[in-house]
């Protein structure tokens, strides 16, 4: 009864992030915050309906598969999202209001050499 009664919760609370990721998807204004809406959201919602079918399969193969399946989500959306973000920043599409991305310049890094866009040449 108490397993039955944690795999529904799961699915309920999986089903939830993911319909919230997907209003936001449809709803939010542009990529910057769409990838934000998809990315946090559908996460915790997939990973509890991963968990759900661990929690309904066991340890064994099956379960084994879904908490591979949450690793994977976990090393993967994050990066997904920075090279959406990125991709969006380096073809010019505007922040909304007075966000701005930070100023390269205005961090100090004392412990890395400054950056150029020129490669290094050895001139022994």
């Amino acid at each position: 009864m108490i397993h039955t009664v944690v795999v529904i919760a799961l699915v309920v609370v999986g089903a939830f992030f993911l319909t919230v990721g997907t209003i936001g998807l449809l709803r939010l204004p542009n990529v910057y915050n769409r990838m934000h809406a998809t990315s946090k959201p559908t996460t915790l919602g997939t990973a509890a309906i991963f968990m759900a079918g661990f929690v309904q399969f066991g340890p064994g193969s099956e379960g084994l598969t879904a908490l591979v399946g949450i690793v994977f989500l976990f090393l993967t959306v994050p990066t997904g999202s920075h090279m959406i973000a990125r991709a969006a920043e380096k073809i010019g599409i505007p922040f909304l209001g007075s966000v701005t991305w930070p100023d390269a310049s205005a961090v100090e890094r004392p412990d890395r050499p400054e950056r150029t866009d020129e490669p290094e040449t050895n001139d022994d």
